[in-house]
């Protein structure tokens, strides 16, 4: 606990990272409590009131249905953030499989490292786009297709990682005892990796938010009935030469919310790299 908090005191040091540890608590706790504390409906809609401006009464203004728009970016930050972590989380798991299999195991590494430079070949957003083309658009499939499309970078980054560790002397001693393979890499190599993973963490959950938002944006996202970022900006983009705000405000949370995500992952890995301790 001591470390944890210790770890937090040393990331809040950085006004920077701060920052961006603010943004995100605030983005979540309102994502949390939005049904509390907004007094609209995010689905309501009032055709009369649509397309009006910033106001006390809706401080990000309606959109074309004349639904809030405040409310409605905090709802759909469950669909957008969810997506995002759920990305990330089953790409950190898939690619960290992928590379200590390719990394420990030399026979492997030729075989998946090829696999993961064909997958890599493809731009990320075309390959998403042609994934959910194939699987269907909904958040699921959103997932599995970005999952597909980012686990090939943990894959690659994990790799390299285990290409060093496994020549280290603690390796090579436990080798010597008679360490069975599972245990050794459970638990003499995956703990030393844990800071690239966390790393790669924050940055492709940062990733797969923008390309959530792209895929919707393009029209093979999820559903546009599901009120994720990517389909309010969608949705605003015709009117945004009448009602910008419809476009501003939802666009401002994609924003807001990867870069806080990137600057957090920059903290994290100059907080775990002992090579960056200095420069911090």
């Amino acid at each position: 606990m001591a470390d944890w908090a210790g770890a937090l005191r040393t990331l809040a040091a950085r006004r920077v990272v701060l920052l961006a540890l603010v943004v995100l608590a605030v983005m979540l706790l309102l994502t949390a409590l939005g049904q509390w504390v907004f007094a609209h409906d995010p689905m309501a809609m009032k055709v009369s009131q649509r397309l009006r401006a910033p106001s006390w009464s809706h401080w990000s203004g309606t959109d074309e249905l004349g639904r809030d728009i405040t409310s409605r970016i905090f709802y759909g930050a469950r669909y957008s953030l969810g997506i995002g972590a759920a990305t990330a989380l089953l790409a950190v798991v898939f690619g960290t499989l992928l590379g200590l299999l390719a990394g420990f195991f030399r026979r492997l590494d030729a075989v998946l490292m090829r696999l993961v430079d064909a997958m890599m070949a493809f731009p990320d957003i075309l390959l998403g786009i042609a994934l959910v083309s194939i699987l269907g658009a909904s958040p699921v499939n959103v997932v599995l297709a970005l999952t597909i499309v980012y686990t090939p970078r943990v894959a690659r980054v994990v790799r390299a990682s285990t290409l060093v560790i496994r020549e280290l002397p603690y390796v090579e001693a436990a080798r010597a005892v008679g360490v069975s393979t599972p245990r050794l890499l459970a638990v003499h190599i995956l703990p030393n990796l844990m800071s690239p993973i966390l790393v790669q963490l924050s940055f492709i959950f940062a990733y797969a938010l923008l390309a959530e938002a792209g895929l919707s944006f393009l029209g093979v996202g999820v559903g546009a009935e599901i009120p994720t970022w990517g389909t309010m900006v969608a949705a605003s983009a015709q009117y945004a030469d009448r009602a910008v705000w419809t476009l501003f405000f939802p666009g401002m949370a994609i924003v807001l919310t990867a870069l806080s995500l990137q600057v957090l992952g920059d903290g994290v890995r100059d907080l775990l790299d002992p090579r960056l301790k200095g420069a911090t």
